[in-house]
């Protein structure tokens, strides 16, 4: 049986490599003209996290990871071979690679996500969940508009952050995210579905809102990604072109967010009683500021 690599609070390769100079993190930080164009915009994107290496060990796990009779699969937190309704099209979503192959359980541990993340975050930056998402060639289903932080008020407060890498290149061919920038200031929106329908968003915008509402496509290369807002309303269109469409995401929140919630916070998960801080096996610290240099 494969073994539960959440044990582990620490990168278990060498794939990323932690800088051992204090002066070595500054290689990672963001500028303050991107940290003023993420609060002002809600996103950030074309930050390189991937080399080469990298993105083809990945690729390499990703491919094992989507077999449902890999040995690691209860290990899951949510598998979805295809979440789109339609049969036409193909979305494959998983949350959990981190407990089952090496390379996803260290890809949190990137210092190349760490420090962006924990200057957008204001503080010490902790592990939430991670997501793997599938488009295939010719018929990728569509991930529908949303929020992230609509299927995460079972925390709080709102102190999260999200981060699409790209696994191959995503254009608006093959079906990368788009953004509706400003719409990280925008209330939080009633849930409308993940998958299919594209529109459903329409029915909870308001008159403003819908005149804001204005998606820019966000195309990336292999091996950069973009970080937004939790209240950061996106999606992507399917995928009709002859190219796959793979991506993982880092999902993390503020060192001190809280479980909201008594029943368990993902599958199989120990609950953490409301109120409580979340942190333990499921929840680890990912990297401190404060502590990180001498």
């Amino acid at each position: 049986m494969t073994a539960d690599l959440s044990r582990h609070h620490r990168p278990i390769t060498d794939l990323f490599e932690s800088p051992s100079r204090d002066e070595d993190w500054n290689q990672y930080r963001l500028t303050d003209d991107q940290i003023q164009f993420f609060q002002t915009n809600g996103y950030l994107t074309a930050i390189r996290l991937l080399n080469d290496e990298q993105i083809e060990v990945l690729r390499e796990e990703l491919a094992e990871l989507i077999d449902p009779s890999h040995p690691g699969h209860h290990l899951f937190y949510e598998f979805h071979s295809n979440e789109s309704t339609d049969a036409s099209t193909l979305l494959f979503h998983a949350l959990g690679a981190w407990r089952i192959t090496p390379g996803f359980h260290d890809l949190p541990w990137n210092p190349a996500f760490l420090m962006p993340a924990s200057q957008l975050l204001g503080g010490a930056v902790r592990f939430w969940h991670d997501q793997l998402f599938c488009k295939p060639a010719h018929h990728g289903g569509v991930v529908a508009w949303h929020q992230d932080y609509s299927y995460w008020t079972r925390t709080q407060p709102l102190a999260h952050l999200s981060c699409w890498v790209g696994l191959d290149d995503s254009t608006q061919e093959n079906g990368c995210v788009h953004y509706v920038p400003g719409s990280h200031r925008w209330n939080l929106l009633p849930i409308t579905g993940l998958a299919n329908d594209m529109h459903a968003i329409e029915s909870v915008l308001n008159e403003e809102q819908k005149k804001e509402f204005k998606p820019v496509a966000i195309e990336l290369k292999a091996g950069e990604c973009s970080f937004h807002h939790p209240l950061m309303v996106h999606g992507s269109y399917e995928n009709r072109s002859n190219r796959p469409r793979r991506g993982a995401v880092i999902n993390v929140f503020r060192d001190g967010v809280c479980s909201a919630s008594n029943g368990p916070l993902l599958e199989g998960v120990p609950a953490v009683p409301a109120g409580e801080k979340m942190d333990g096996r499921f929840f680890p610290l990912l990297f401190d500021p404060d502590t990180a240099f001498s």
